[in-house]
Order: C-alpha cells, then structure tokens, then sequence
C-alpha cells in the first residue's frame, strides 16, 4: 500500500507499487452524501486532468460530479459499482475503489493534500 493524499473534491488516490494509482471517494465524502445509489465510470483509456469532471456519483440525496484528483489514462475501472454502487458506502478505502490510472505526477499544494491536512480542511 502506497501513500495516499486526499483532493479538496473529496476523492483519494493512493500510488500502487506498479505504478498505477488507484482512486476512490473519500469516507467523509460518502458519509455526507448519504446512500449511493449510482456512480458513472469513466471508459478504460480515457484521459483525465485534474481537477476536472470524469464522473457523476448519485446518492438519495444529491447528484455531484466526480473531480480527477491527478492527470492521467485510465486503465481499469471498479466494474462492480456498476451492480453494486453502495459498495462505496461500504468500503470507501477498498472495495469502493473507482479507477485504476495511470497518472502523471499529480500536483500538490493547494488541490491535493496530506491526510492532516485533509482532517483539517473536513474537520473530522
């Protein structure tokens, strides 16, 4: 398990030993957004940037846009939140996952952020 940093659009991506790094919603996210009841994949290989829209995620109560938390290619996608959205309710840190990629070296500073700074910008 690599170092996971947190995006100020409440999504972590943690760097995988080969490379890849894996992206997911954060658990204060999907506490705040409630029961998850959809959430729209991007397609393998599609290029993302950070910081813009590559999804939807619904839930009972809102609908919000998914934010790339760094620049890179997709190259797998959690195909069991297709059947099974609330798994990021369940386990946001693992099975929840949503994308694997393969990113660029994603910027810090003021978009991404260490774990204590993540707590203290959530306040939890």
């Amino acid at each position: 398990m690599g170092q996971r940093v947190y995006s100020r659009d409440h999504l972590w991506l943690e760097r995988e030993a080969d490379g890849t790094a894996t992206v997911g919603v954060t658990t204060y996210a999907q506490e705040e957004l409630g029961d998850i009841l959809f959430v729209e994949l991007p397609e393998i290989g599609a290029e993302l940037t950070q910081a813009r829209a590559f999804g939807v995620i619904e839930s009972v109560k809102t609908a919000s846009d998914l934010f790339a938390p760094a620049s890179g290619r997709v190259t797998a996608v959690n195909e069991a939140l297709r059947e099974e959205p609330w798994l990021v309710n369940d386990s946001p840190q693992e099975q929840g996952w949503i994308l694997k990629m393969a990113a660029t070296a994603p910027e810090t500073g003021d978009y991404l952020m260490d774990a204590d700074a993540y707590r203290n910008l959530t306040g939890s």
